[in-house]
């Protein structure tokens, strides 16, 4: 797990280190472990390094390997990289380290763009094919590792976060209308390639992008699953598709395992973390450090779910970890979390994932996370209610039971100058809904498949999967998830609606872990991740929303009407969104986001050197490094 960051030039001219340098420093947090930096020709890369898989400094990155003419930046995990590796030495293939990265330059020179498709994992990969000026851009199937884009005159620019392309320069600042609209209707999801910059694109999911050394390029989307019913899955039995699940679900936790340091448990409480400890708890797993966290109540509502984490942790004997958090501590740490934020994200629970990081992070450098359970399984609440409508009505019903807004409720809230005449976010869904049906050719089609699709392959990736990368590596952290593994999710695809909303939504996974993890935290009530001091505005923490929004940035941005964010403060926890979020602090923490980017930097000079050159570009303290394999 990395930050990675680079340059490709098409013009001619030399990568510009000092660009590159700059995105580097920035990533820093990701990657407090090693840095290094490679520059030859209209080429140059930047890695932090946190190491999980061979320490050594033979793992370190940019990966050069002269002799077969690649140079890589990697982050992410390849959980089934040492099977690759015996499939590679077998086709003659020779190894200098244990690193999975060194897997995947070996495996892209033997099986091409197709690689991707044989990786188990998350990652975001640069590869530079140094003689034919090639240059390779990937990414995940479900988008856990993010990547980043900035376009420029002869030129493209990568990195983990958005701030990593600001501090590089060049990059238009203004606000993409689009993504804005997507923002506050789409409950912060921004689908790609768009983010809230106009500068700043991001690289889809289970994409592969190929530029040729004069610009232009071509993506290849090599992963889709297909939500619907299997034909050689007719005569199923309920038990099963428990079993199989299950079993499923037990490959991809053993997958996440792999690792050359200790891997723990952020343990909520609830189903999808406990059914993950009860299955480590299965293959042998002892002492296992479980995390939870909890915060003060607020307006009403518990803040913390200790009853139930307790629960599991005495039950499979955990060494468990409670950080509670106060209000007063609360506040504090609200800019920094949006600070870590590569976009602007609404969630409450932001701030208590980046607070458990920070802890967790001083035990363990992995964790596994029980996000996108509901997703795939059906688990949430606007779920239901789409099960028996018409397929062909399940746009407009899912904009009913999800939206945060409807386009003239936008209209309202936005200034004429950001108001766009069309509705792209309806129109978003409804393709990706419409395709997802078409894709069934035949088979039973349901209006929820229809949703999930939508949900699993967009929302999830662009919300609680952005939250969980962003949030764990603002503290070197490794967040892996188990509910993503794509072999899982396509089970699961492929599983009758009926099956995962049963028991309250999951039921399907739920029974089959009857006896695996107490009944209680099976038949508790669906809990979500508590901080009532955000759902609920009040005090310090109302104080610095009112202030976000009376800076001189804001008021020279002008995103919002006046009148409608006074009415807002008048009553700041009165408006809700569909899904019962505050509709003042989706206002607010656009702009606090904003507020927090760092001023776009202006490179010094383009350079021919190669890495050791560029030392004091990276920090003084810092020697950069980059590992060229034996010839």
């Amino acid at each position: 797990m990395c930050g990675i960051s680079g340059e490709v030039r098409f013009d001619g001219t030399l990568a510009d280190t000092a660009a590159v340098a700059a995105m580097t420093r920035t990533l820093a947090p990701r990657g407090p472990d090693g840095a290094g930096l490679f520059s030859r020709g209209p080429f140059a890369l930047g890695h932090r390094r946190l190491a999980i898989i061979d320490l050594s400094t033979r793992g370190s990155q940019p990966m050069v390997d002269p002799e077969l003419g690649l140079a890589l930046v990697f982050n992410g995990c390849i959980y089934n990289y040492e099977e690759l590796r015996e499939q590679l030495r077998a086709a003659s293939y020779r190894f200098f380290s244990d690193a999975d990265s060194e897997v995947v330059i070996k495996a892209y020179h033997h099986w091409g763009a197709g690689c991707f498709e044989r990786f188990r994992g998350m990652f975001a990969v640069g590869i530079i094919e140094l003689d034919s000026g090639v240059s390779v851009l990937a990414r995940d199937r479900l988008g856990i590792k993010p990547l980043y884009l900035s376009q420029g005159p002869g030129r493209v620019r990568f990195a983990s976060s958005v701030q990593a392309l600001l501090a590089a320069g060049e990059v238009d600042t203004s606000i993409d209308r689009v993504a804005l609209h997507h923002y506050l209707s789409f409950h912060s999801v921004v689908p790609p390639p768009h983010t809230i910059l106009t500068g700043v694109r991001k690289l889809p999911p289970a994409t592969v992008r190929v530029y040729q050394p004069d610009g232009t390029f071509a993506d290849q989307v090599y992963w889709r699953p297909t939500f619907a019913r299997d034909p050689q899955r007719s005569d199923w039995s309920v038990r099963d598709w428990q079993e199989a699940l299950l079993e499923t679900l037990r490959g991809a936790v053993r997958r996440r395992m792999v690792a050359d340091v200790p891997v723990g448990v952020l343990l909520s409480g609830g189903f999808d973390s406990s059914v993950i400890v009860g299955l480590l708890a299965q293959e042998g797993q002892r002492d296992l450090a479980t995390f939870s966290i909890g915060f003060d109540a607020a307006g009403g509502e518990s803040g913390d779910e200790y009853v139930d984490s307790d629960l599991v942790a005495r039950e499979f004997g955990t060494d468990h970890h409670r950080l509670h958090v106060d209000t007063a501590a609360l506040v504090p740490a609200v800019l920094p979390t949006v600070a870590a934020m590569t976009e602007p994200m609404i969630s409450h629970d932001c701030v208590a994932f980046y607070l458990l990081s920070q802890t967790v992070s001083q035990h363990v450098k992995v964790v596994q996370s029980g996000q996108g359970a509901d997703e795939v399984l059906a688990g949430y609440s606007w779920y239901p209610p789409l099960a028996a409508v018409d397929p062909q009505t399940v746009t407009e019903h899912y904009a009913r039971e999800f939206f945060d807004r409807t386009h003239d409720g936008i209209a309202a809230l936005v200034n004429p100058e950001y108001a766009l005449s069309n509705d792209p976010s309806y129109a978003f869904v409804a393709e990706h809904q419409r395709a997802t049906l078409a894709a069934a050719k035949g088979q039973a089609r349901e209006a929820l498949d229809a949703a999930l699709s939508l949900d699993t392959q967009i929302m999830l990736v662009d919300d609680p999967v952005k939250r969980v990368d962003a949030m764990t590596m603002a503290w070197g952290l490794e967040g892996r998830v188990p509910f993503l593994d794509h072999d899982f999710v396509e089970l699961a695809a492929a599983c009758p609606p009926a099956l995962k909303l049963a028991g309250g939504g999951k039921g399907v996974l739920k029974e089959a872990a009857r006896g695996l993890v107490p009944d209680a935290v099976i038949d508790r009530t669906k809990g979500y991740f508590p901080v009532p001091g955000i759902r609920h505005l009040e005090g310090e923490l109302l104080h610095l929303v009112r202030d976000a929004l009376s800076e001189p940035a804001a008021r020279d941005r002008a995103i919002f009407r006046p009148e409608a964010t006074a009415a807002l403060l008048a009553e700041p926890n009165a408006t809700r969104t569909t899904l019962d979020g505050n509709a003042l602090w989706q206002v607010a923490l656009l702009e606090l986001w904003l507020q927090s980017l760092p001023t776009p930097g202006t490179p010094a000079g383009t350079s021919a050197v190669t890495s050791t050159a560029t030392a004091a570009d990276l920090s003084a303290a810092e020697a950069p490094n980059t590992f060229e394999a034996p010839p």
